[in-house]
């Protein structure tokens, strides 16, 4: 049989196709901006039918109806790491989160430890040879398809094909769902003047010629944007967004002096705005990897001037990070952070940075804390953590004793919270007055 023959035997509804999900199953869905959603609508509308479907899923964009109040007991979702679309149903009991580093992912899947029976995916139409891309999603999508019994691809006419290690093939699917719409959105969120006072910091670490990796909100846009005087910056990322098209279309970065995969933006998956598909599609600049290698730290330390740029919600004055939770509170999870983290630290001329505002909620509370909040979940620990920017400086902690980092992190707090973070300081670490801080913080003038 031909290919075309092949493909065109297996194109039939959403509702045919979802037909094959059993009770009891174990259902992957393809993650991000990839998720595949007439074939999700149509697995819900079965959920009269169904009982205990296991969803294992990272973040997909758009609506996730199976986790709604009324389809509980049909579904259960496995959150690797919890979007808006699932973050109540975690938060309420009627899904859960796994913890896990994106590093980890797909193993959690080749090797069968999380049972896997029906993969819906989002591909790009086949070519010529019969290869569907998967667009702008690989992360641990293929690992998970290892073990299914049943892959349902829908067939998106409007799904960028994308390069690299993220092909599959007419003769591995059970039954296509031909579609054409708009992938789901993410909307740049437009830095305010303190995300660009803290841009500004942490572009004063970046090197020219160093190789990046940051992530998507107000903070990272702001930092991508204070990089535009550089020159010759390299990415290797798991998320790949709209800002690193504009370095890229500006000639700041062009991967020349990558020490891996030179010439090419080294990346997961992509999320962002139609010009981020378009610039996307048919671009061989671009190559997509499974987690286990774009995040790798072993990997990800072969790059020179590696320089990882993170967020997060929290830090104590010891240096503990909290980045997926408010106290008990899940809110997103440790995705690639301590990877990039420990990557970034141990290559040759690397920065692990962590950026945060100084405040949350109005600047009514500090989010430099004497402890985390009860609950809070320690992403990234104290040994780990390396620069620390707010919008009010940068300390660098490593090295650095338990009383230096108290004395390093007051610095770069709020003004409006220094005094009592000390006093907490002293009642829970026995330390009081001004310890030599210099070369521990850098001021930006800027901040007040």
């Amino acid at each position: 049989m031909s290919t075309i023959d092949s493909y065109k035997s297996k194109v039939c509804s959403a509702e045919a196709a979802v037909s094959k999900i059993k009770s009891g199953d174990g259902v992957y869905i393809h993650s991000n901006a990839a998720a595949p959603q007439n074939l999700i609508a149509a697995m819900t509308a079965r959920a009269p039918d169904l009982q205990a479907v296991q969803i294992y899923q990272l973040i997909t964009l758009g609506p996730a109806p199976y986790a709604e109040p009324e389809c509980e007991g049909s579904f259960y979702v496995h959150a690797m790491f919890v979007g808006p679309n699932v973050r109540q149903a975690v938060n309420e009991g009627r899904a859960d989160y796994t913890p896990v580093f994106f590093s980890d992912l797909p193993a959690l899947f080749s090797t069968g430890f999380l049972k896997i029976d029906v993969c819906l995916f989002s591909a790009s139409p086949p070519d010529s040879d019969g290869f569907m891309s998967l667009g702008v999603s690989l992360d641990c999508s293929l690992a998970a398809k290892k073990h299914a019994a049943v892959t349902l691809v829908e067939v998106n006419r409007q799904m960028p094909r994308t390069f690299g290690h993220n092909r599959i093939h007419v003769s591995e699917v059970d039954a296509i769902v031909e579609a054409d719409h708009p992938l789901p959105l993410l909307h740049n969120e437009n830095p305010g003047e303190t995300e660009f006072k803290i841009g500004r910091n942490v572009a004063s670490l970046v090197e020219d010629g160093a190789t990046i990796q940051t992530g998507i909100g107000g903070i990272p846009n702001a930092v991508l944007q204070c990089l535009k005087d550089k020159s010759n910056l390299g990415v290797h990322t798991e998320m790949f967004s709209d800002g690193v098209v504009e370095l890229v279309e500006a000639g700041v970065i062009t991967n020349a002096l990558k020490t891996l995969a030179p010439g090419k933006l080294a990346v997961s998956f992509a999320m962002g705005s139609r010009k981020l598909y378009d610039f996307l599609n048919e671009n061989e600049m671009v190559e997509f990897f499974p987690t286990d290698w774009t995040n790798d730290p072993r990997i990800i330390a072969e790059n020179h001037k590696m320089t990882a740029i993170n967020a997060a919600l929290q830090i104590d004055l010891t240096g503990q990070i909290c980045a997926d939770s408010i106290g008990t509170y899940v809110y997103s999870g440790c995705g690639g952070q301590v990877d990039f983290v420990r990557g970034a630290s141990h290559s040759s001329g690397g920065k692990a940075i962590i950026a945060l505002e100084s405040t949350a909620r109005g600047g009514t509370i500090s989010r430099i804390v004497p402890t985390l909040n009860q609950g809070a979940g320690v992403v990234t620990s104290r040994a780990d953590a390396h620069y620390v920017v707010t919008e009010y400086g940068i300390a660098n902690l490593h090295g650095l004793n338990m009383k230096q980092r108290l004395r390093a992190l007051v610095e770069i707090a709020h003004p409006d919270f220094r005094a009592e973070l000390e006093e907490q300081a002293w009642q829970n670490h026995r330390w009081r007055g001004r310890l030599p801080a210099a070369g521990l913080v850098s001021s930006d003038l800027s901040a007040g």
